[in-house]
């Protein structure tokens, strides 16, 4: 509830100054009534119960006073609705999964483990727009297609493990199957995040074509290069000593990424460890964010017709019972 002229109120400030005067007027009056035989006021009441109620006129018509003041405050009911309108943006996340993502060069996780993780966070982050998953190896596939239903997605994302594909990086089949995912969006932004640690070596489409059928279609992409520089240390499961680990170096082919992001108007990264993968998310998602335009309509209703027949109740009660049961003889 709100009040159109809330500047009427102070007229309460009325109520206390009339009680006073109410209270210190009761209090001045006397009269004296001579009687022939004091008997008779002896055998009277002390106090009857008209007695007792004869302050009720006034105090109806202090309530009546109150609910006329609230009346002239105009208060109103306020119903507000919302118009919300939404340009979502189509996400497509490519993450390589082939054995080097399993260098543990991103501690305490894993190349692999640590991007899922960062992912998942940059999900959650999220809001009205569609998200797809593609892993890719030696071949492509889609984990999950375009959802906004981001807990299913980011159960699909844990369910992601190196292996699940032939062995190998087929950057240019990533690119393929998620422009494939968005052609067909009518988003005002179709975006790819393509995260890898490796060279284009498997696969029936260069990296570079791919960008360009993607750029064809208006679609960004963001790649990032995953590993530190220099060396990092692999997990070899050998039959006879089991597992260990080697030392081998980092090679990414990031003259070929920056190329892909430079077609698609998009941008490179290189994420040496957790801390700038989690930053780099961070700047992509400040880059697409999803237009919202939220329009209030508030309607109001009056509800001063309430009050004044609470008031004109009171008032009329008042005068009913001045004029018969609490009736004063002068």
């Amino acid at each position: 509830m709100v009040l159109r002229n809330p500047e009427f109120l102070a007229l309460l400030l009325l109520i206390p100054i009339l009680v006073y005067w109410y209270i210190k007027r009761n209090r001045q009056r006397a009269a004296t009534i001579r009687y022939s035989n004091l008997g008779i006021v002896k055998s009277a009441q002390r106090m009857s119960r008209n007695t007792k109620l004869r302050h009720i006129p006034f105090l109806l018509r202090m309530l009546t006073l109150v609910f006329l003041i609230v009346c002239f405050a105009r208060p109103q009911s306020s119903h507000d609705e919302q118009e919300i309108t939404t340009e979502g943006v189509d996400i497509v996340v490519a993450l390589d999964i082939s054995s080097s993502m399993l260098a543990e060069d991103f501690r305490p996780n894993n190349r692999l483990e640590a991007a899922k993780i960062v992912a998942q966070d940059f999900i959650r982050g999220r809001t009205n727009d569609r998200i797809g998953m593609i892993v890719f190896a030696a071949k492509s596939f889609t984990q999950c297609p375009l959802t906004l239903d981001y807990g299913i997605l980011l159960t699909f994302i844990e369910e992601i493990e190196s292996g699940m594909i032939e062995d190998g990086t087929a950057v240019g089949m990533a690119i393929a199957n998620a422009t494939n995912r968005l052609r067909d969006s009518k988003a005002k932004s179709k975006i790819v995040i393509l995260l890898t640690d490796g060279q284009n070596n498997r696969g029936q489409l260069d990296p570079i074509t791919a960008a360009k059928v993607a750029e064809a279609f208006d679609i960004r992409i963001y790649t990032i290069g995953v590993g530190k520089r220099g060396n990092a240390m692999y997990p070899v499961d050998d039959p006879i000593f089991g597992r260990r680990y080697v030392s081998m170096p980092v090679e990414i082919d990031e003259a070929t990424l920056q190329e892909i992001a430079e077609i698609t108007n998009g941008s490179y990264y290189r994420a040496t460890d957790k801390e700038s993968l989690e930053s780099i998310f961070t700047e992509i998602d400040a880059l697409e964010k999803t237009k919202i335009e939220i329009t209030h309509n508030v309607r109001y209703g009056e509800l001063f017709p309430f009050y004044l027949f609470l008031a004109l109740g009171f008032i009329v009660v008042e005068v009913v019972l001045s004029n018969t049961r609490l009736r004063k003889i002068p």
